[in-house]
């Protein structure tokens, strides 16, 4: 392969684990890069002190890790959505989304992944037009925080059995073109690519330019390796746009354990690239 790829693994798979341990573990298994749910920390960013920021990324930095950014950006909180009609609400969504960019950037991230299909779903009375002229707003209002902390927003296309808004790369990649930044980029999922129509390759090649971030697992909730999907292809694609990014394992059933997802799935991937050469 051109590029070599660069592993992370979320740390919410290790739920119930102290930090130091789940990073001294996934070091050994041979990921490079952490990647925290907000969630993990404390109920909002905000509540997570200076001294706490720093103390998480000087033990992510022990471990020989990097910290890749944060993810579930808006899961189990209240009171946010980026499509909603009151101008309050989003308001306030901006400026919390604001709070998890300077979180990320003292852990030391640069990628805030924004999938929250609950936050963006279509709400009673806004049509599908009016709530992307939501989420336009609200990701173009936050640019100045992330141009002042150096990080990305990369927005996630999600399958429709988890939304109804930003269910295709396609249509993604025209909302990020709309807001115009360097800041706002796209994210891609191999869970929610396998519900288009297109295939993960081709979804990839056709969306490059605009590639951020990677999350590696499988339709069957599990991770890469651990269901049906090939990731051979995939690498094949990631390698043809020299994407340089983070491959980040991200799972939802966490069935098999946390250490043999971990150890697992990274096997796996690594297989699969040292056969592509």
């Amino acid at each position: 392969m051109n590029n070599p790829l660069r592993y992370a693994i979320c740390n919410e798979t290790f739920e119930g684990w102290p930090l130091a341990k789940a990073c001294d573990f996934a070091a050994a298994c041979g990921y490079t890069g952490l990647e925290v749910a907000p969630f993990t920390l404390a109920p909002l960013a905000s509540d997570v002190s200076a001294a706490q920021r720093g103390e998480i990324r000087r033990t992510i930095a022990r471990a020989g890790l990097d910290c890749v950014g944060l993810h579930w950006l808006l899961a189990k909180t209240e009171g946010f959505h980026v499509a909603h009609p009151d101008a309050t609400v989003r308001g306030r969504t901006v400026d919390y989304l604001g709070d998890l960019a300077r979180l990320c950037h003292d852990l030391g991230g640069r990628v805030l992944v924004f999938g929250s299909p609950k936050q963006r779903s279509l709400l009673p009375g806004v049509t599908a037009e009016q709530a992307l002229g939501h989420i336009h707003e609200v990701f173009a209002r936050l640019v100045p925080v992330l141009e002042t902390t150096d990080t990305v927003v990369a927005l996630e296309p999600l399958a429709p059995v988890e939304t109804d808004v930003l269910t295709t790369a396609a249509e993604t990649c025209r909302l990020i073109e709309r807001i115009g930044s360097p800041h706002v980029r796209l994210h891609l999922d191999v869970k929610a690519m396998a519900s288009e129509a297109e295939t993960i390759p081709e979804i990839i090649l056709a969306s490059a330019r605009h590639l951020e971030h990677f999350h590696a697992n499988d339709p069957n909730l599990q991770g890469p390796g651990f269901g049906a999907v090939d990731f051979t292809p995939i690498f094949t694609a990631l390698d043809e746009v020299r994407y340089s990014g983070w491959v980040s394992v991200e799972v939802f059933d966490y069935a098999p354990g946390p250490e043999r997802l971990a150890r697992e799935s990274i096997d796996y991937m690594r297989r699969i690239e040292a056969a592509l050469g």
